[in-house]
């Protein structure tokens, strides 16, 4: 694990690549930057158990993490998504001491973490922080109360999409790794259904799946062929980051 730590302080945020991060006062990114942790977290480290306390919390440069919840029988549904757009661990910030989702890397990359005393002593030296990550936690809530709306208003194709676009938006390159099972753990849904889904985006032009690389090859048919339910949470996240950036500049 690598540490912004070790370089000096004036340069200290230079390699950060976390847009919620980057959009902070200087003041604040200042102060956080020489405790961040980078590191490269393969798909499927387990970055938070349920109901377990978390020391840390994440915020993915070029990599995906979802928040997933487990039924009875052992079913599992995504219920959240966090990007270089946000952080993991918001109950940190909400003084809980633990949720009852698991928090996991979906598609590897690079990530910073953070100490929970840390980004508590920084919530606690600014009000201007705790305003912004109000504002962060109110948008990732309506990520989550879309995604249970998409879950079950919209078909496994337009779901598949708008997951897809989701993540073209968070990483560095067209083409990324995911297989299918892990996609279907994703959506909660069989193999066969997440087979069938790709089969009509791959038809379509819009992508190719070939052993677990998906590339994107037609940004805006995907866009299309998704549901509504991408372009809301995108506005909503859009809207945060640029709010932020114009009270920076006032």
């Amino acid at each position: 694990m690598s540490s912004l730590a070790t370089q000096p302080k004036r340069d200290a945020a230079r390699n950060v690549a976390n847009r919620l991060l980057l959009a902070l006062d200087g003041s604040d990114l200042e102060f956080l930057a020489p405790h961040l942790e980078e590191d490269h977290y393969p798909s499927g480290s387990v970055l938070i158990e349920p109901n377990q306390r978390s020391e840390y919390v994440y915020f993915p440069y070029s990599c995906v993490v979802s928040l997933i919840n487990t039924v009875a029988g052992g079913s599992t549904v995504e219920v959240g998504t966090v990007g270089n757009e946000g952080m993991a661990g918001l109950a940190i910030f909400l003084d809980a001491d633990a949720t009852p989702s698991r928090t996991l890397v979906q598609v590897a990359g690079e990530m910073a973490r953070l100490r929970a005393d840390k980004f508590r002593e920084m919530a606690e030296r600014s009000a201007g922080f705790r305003k912004f990550m109000n504002r962060y936690t109110l948008a990732f809530l309506a990520q989550v109360s879309q995604t249970a709306t998409c879950n079950r208003a919209h078909t496994i194709d337009e779901r598949c999409a708008r997951w897809l676009l989701m993540t073209h938006d968070r990483v560095t390159s067209d083409t990324f790794n995911l297989t299918h099972e892990f996609l279907a753990f994703m959506l909660g849904v069989r193999r066969a259904g997440v087979t069938v889904a790709a089969g009509i985006l791959q038809k379509a032009g819009l992508i190719t799946y070939k052993r677990g690389n998906i590339t994107v090859l037609n940004r805006r048919g995907l866009e299309e062929a998704s549901c509504e339910c991408y372009g809301i949470v995108n506005k909503e996240f859009e809207r945060l980051l640029e709010a932020q950036m114009n009270n920076r500049l006032a």
